[in-house]
């Protein structure tokens, strides 16, 4: 089954988010792939993926993929995240983590859990989430 990911780094980060998909693309092109505007982009130029972008971070992309995770449409998010550098939408940032939370949405904040999760998606260990699409609460049959 093909998941939603959600893929996004801030700008320090998006060097390494790049090349991050260009050693997973065999995983990755068997999934929908979500990202925040310039990281969507930069994937795209650099890889043969589609990708659905949204706004840009600051201007509400974390929003954006945070409703998505809210209503559990979204199956994996990859969020390289620059702790080094103060993010002027940093409560944004915190809300969609909390709400990975609340939802039990698996989400990487660096490289290492990043590739072990994709790792496992690769093994097809993320089947549960067949299950939460399945019987999603408040969805009819």
């Amino acid at each position: 089954m093909a998941m939603n990911i959600a893929l996004i780094a801030h700008d320090r980060k998006k060097d390494e988010m790049v090349n991050f998909v260009i050693a997973y693309e065999h995983v990755f092109e068997h999934h929908r792939l979500f990202a925040t505007g310039t990281t969507g982009t930069r994937i795209m130029e650099q890889t043969n993926l589609q990708v659905h972008r949204f706004m840009s971070g600051p201007l509400g992309g974390d929003q954006q993929i945070g409703a998505l995770v809210a209503t559990n449409e979204m199956d994996l998010i990859i969020f390289l995240r620059d702790p080094l550098m103060a993010q002027p939408h940093e409560p944004d940032i915190i809300a969609l983590l909390r709400l990975c939370d609340v939802q039990g949405i698996p989400c990487a904040t660096n490289i290492a859990t990043g590739e072990i999760l994709v790792k496992a998606l690769d093994r097809g260990d993320f089947a549960w989430r067949e299950l939460v699409h399945k019987y999603k609460p408040g969805v009819e049959e």
